[in-house]
């Protein structure tokens, strides 16, 4: 009798999860109507799709906690390390080089570029460290209402801190997009390749804290969909001045190191799989690596 109880339900969660394909690959297709239908102005429009691919990568990742509820530690880990690869390689090859050669062309000499674009990044890596100061300052309000399970502090932080670093993802699609970047559209491939086990680590990170499969899938699914919103803000922004260009790119890559070095990088060292997670760093930067430059 268990046994058929349990057949039963996987089949039902099988269901769901092809359900929930099938969602968004039809919200996908109506995005792609709707964006037709706005008439944005061609940068802003990049700007827009490549946010949107990454919401849509983080959307599917978080598919298969419909399924299964909990993923062996070292698997989670190399994907975390992996993750952490694309995003160094994007940072190196889809920011801080264009954003060089960016402000060169406003004039800059090679050291002035060089220096300016440091800057730029220590900004940015300060400006978010600030934000998950605060952030992290009040975890007794990350608590879920009455009458669901309790989630504890540390791993909602985790969860919103995994969120909070989609911010200048979005952004660096948007600048990259909005300064017509040649790279822009593999940038946003690339993040929206290690944005897919961001969305199931946050969906399996909740279900295994005792929330509900189908609550935990909504909560990472809608976690990537602040990329878009920054994408489009950030490639308006920068097709209001070309002098932006390269502090956008700097300020976006400077959070990016941060969030990688602070986060991902020793979450996904925490658990004793030190040399996966580590092999999976170097996968993924290679991989990005090859899409920043043979296939840009």
């Amino acid at each position: 009798m268990d046994t058929e109880a349990l057949a039963v339900g996987g089949g039902r969660m099988f269901r769901y999860a092809l359900g929930s394909l099938l969602v968004l690959a039809g919200m996908a297709l109506l995005a792609v109507q709707g964006l037709a239908w706005l008439d944005l102005e061609p940068k802003l429009l990049r700007a827009l799709q490549g946010g949107g691919l990454c919401a849509l990568g983080t959307a599917l990742g978080a598919v298969p906690v419909l399924v299964i509820r909990r993923m062996p530690q070292a698997v989670s880990d190399s994907l975390l390390g992996f993750g952490a690869g694309v995003m160094l390689a994007a940072t190196a090859f889809s920011l801080i080089v264009p954003g060089i050669a960016a402000a060169e062309q406003l004039g800059f000499t090679p050291w002035a570029a060089s220096g300016f674009i440091s800057f730029g990044i220590l900004l940015g890596a300060f400006g978010l460290y600030l934000v998950d100061r605060k952030v992290s300052a009040s975890p007794e309000k990350l608590l879920v209402t009455p009458g669901h399970p309790i989630i504890a502090p540390r791993i909602w932080l985790f969860v919103f801190a995994i969120i909070a670093h989609n911010i200048p993802e979005g952004m660096a699609v948007g600048v990259s997009a909005g300064g017509g970047m040649p790279d822009a559209d593999s940038l946003a491939m690339g993040i929206a390749l290690q944005d897919v086990p961001e969305g199931l680590v946050i969906a399996l990170v909740l279900a295994a804290a005792g929330m509900s499969r189908a609550r935990a899938f909504l909560i990472g699914a809608a976690s990537g969909l602040v990329e878009p919103v920054f994408a489009l803000l950030c490639a308006w922004l920068v097709s209001l001045a070309e002098a932006l260009l390269p502090l956008g790119l700097a300020l976006a890559a400077g959070a990016m190191l941060l969030v990688v070095t602070h986060e991902v990088i020793p979450e996904s060292r925490r658990n004793g799989h030190e040399k996966l997670a580590s092999l999976g760093l170097l996968v993924g930067f290679c991989l990005m690596m090859v899409m920043d430059t043979a296939l840009a």
